[in-house]
């Protein structure tokens, strides 16, 4: 059984950025083929819940080999996509800090497949947000169907 929603993705207005991928690359230093967080959609900093999305393309860097004849974008992928909206809600809160480095992921389910074409849509809640660490629980959807949970540990390196 799923675990309650942080954030219903229904009721996310995917056309409102609060971030587009220039502002995340101000907080993240992912480039390239590994930004896979391409827009934040939804912020409280007070709260500590955030929420973005990566459109998985056809021709991402892992459809030829992952797997052949059914490209699965891989579950790695996923974790590393909601610890780099972890990373984005880390900086919001402390500006001035270091590279929130990936410490962990704990709790991971995968509850679905995701294939290319698709909208990975990823909603993260900071449950212990300090300086010295972040834990995030964080949730994806794929046309609002929870695809995987898993909580994300970063700290600053």
């Amino acid at each position: 059984m799923p675990p309650p929603l942080i954030l219903d993705p229904a009721q996310l207005d995917l056309s409102q950025c609060v971030a587009d991928a220039a502002e995340i690359e101000r907080h993240n230093p992912h480039r390239y083929e590994f930004r896979l967080l391409d827009a934040v959609v939804y912020g409280d900093t007070e709260r500590g819940i955030y929420a973005g999305y990566h459109d998985i393309r056809t021709d991402a860097f892992w459809v030829r080999g992952h797997i052949p004849g059914r490209p699965l974008f891989p579950g790695v992928l996923m974790i590393e996509a909601a610890a780099q909206l972890a990373s984005f809600l880390y900086h919001r809160l402390f500006p001035n800090m270091r590279f929130l480095g990936f410490a962990g992921v704990d709790g991971v389910k995968f509850r679905g497949v995701v294939q290319p074409p698709a909208r990975l849509v990823i909603v993260g809640h900071g449950v212990q947000m300090k300086p010295r660490r972040l834990i995030c629980a964080s949730q994806g959807f794929v046309d609002n169907a929870m695809v995987f949970e898993a909580t994300i540990t970063g700290m600053p390196v």
